[in-house]
């Protein structure tokens, strides 16, 4: 599990509560509570990404918000050394000798290409039917990542119109001038719960869920060129001097620390 993501939406809340009851006092945090705005604002903002999605792709879309919890299985430097490993067996023993390492591997996409080569198919037909998919898992990805960034510009706009309709309510009121304030609090209530929506929830959601997806394309990328090279017969080492283009300075073993200064 990913504690990050756990953390930053509870501390986010502790924060935001504290900050109104420090201002506002315990008594004064019920006025942050009401139920017409939270309906006009939360109901507004789902119902209208309901309306842009099927049935099916709109589940699908509220349940990824579990996604980000989860932590890669594994990571980049791992999928590296697990294929150099492959490639040592490879030249020692021959490429069918990998059909006896799929069993012990987790990961279907490597499994895959690996049964491709074993299966002797053309390099470049293995690289199109690897890409292909890559492509599709990008495109599912992104269609998850798209929903909550929907969401996040749903949550504002269904502010903006929970607070129109309590700034007409109140204009209807003008005549009683004690009503004024209460009423534009109560209408900017609204506002602010179309933002936490959408800043609280919805762009960190989608943030994680980017940056998911580009360790996993990566890795996916990994995979390739280094099953490729295995089936082209190349050199453990200079696969693994290969591979290691897809790590940033720091993170390959052996880099100069000056090196990694360029780098996140």
């Amino acid at each position: 599990m990913d504690i990050a993501s756990l953390l930053g939406l509870v501390l986010g809340m502790i924060l935001l509560i504290y900050g109104i009851i420090d201002n506002a006092t315990v008594a004064g945090f019920v006025r942050y509570l009401d139920f017409p705005s939270a309906i006009i604002t939360f109901g507004g903002a789902f119902t209208s990404v309901l309306t842009s999605y099927s049935l099916q792709d709109y589940i699908a879309g509220l349940k990824s918000f579990t996604l980000i919890f989860h932590s890669p299985v594994v990571n980049t430097k791992d999928m590296i050394k697990k294929i150099i490993d492959l490639s040592n067996m490879a030249r020692k023993e021959g490429l069918l000798s990998l059909e006896e390492a799929v069993a012990e591997l987790d990961e279907p996409f490597l499994k895959k290409g690996i049964l491709l080569i074993v299966d002797g198919t053309d390099p470049d037909l293995v690289r199109a039917i690897m890409e292909t998919e890559l492509v599709s898992i990008e495109a599912r990805h992104k269609k998850l990542i798209g929903f909550w960034d929907n969401l996040a510009t749903m949550g504002p706009a269904w502010g903006m119109i929970g607070t129109l309709v309590g700034l007409v309510n109140m204009l209807y009121n003008m005549e009683d001038p004690n009503s004024i304030g209460p009423s534009m609090a109560v209408a900017l209530i609204t506002t602010l719960y179309g933002s936490l929506l959408a800043n609280w929830i919805c762009s960190p959601v989608s943030g994680k869920l980017k940056f998911d997806n580009a360790i996993e394309m990566t890795q996916k990328e990994v995979m390739i060129e280094g099953l490729l090279s295995i089936q082209a017969g190349e050199n453990p080492r200079v696969i693994e001097e290969k591979l290691k283009s897809f790590l940033s300075p720091k993170d390959r073993e052996h880099a100069p620390d000056e090196d990694a200064g360029g780098e996140f």
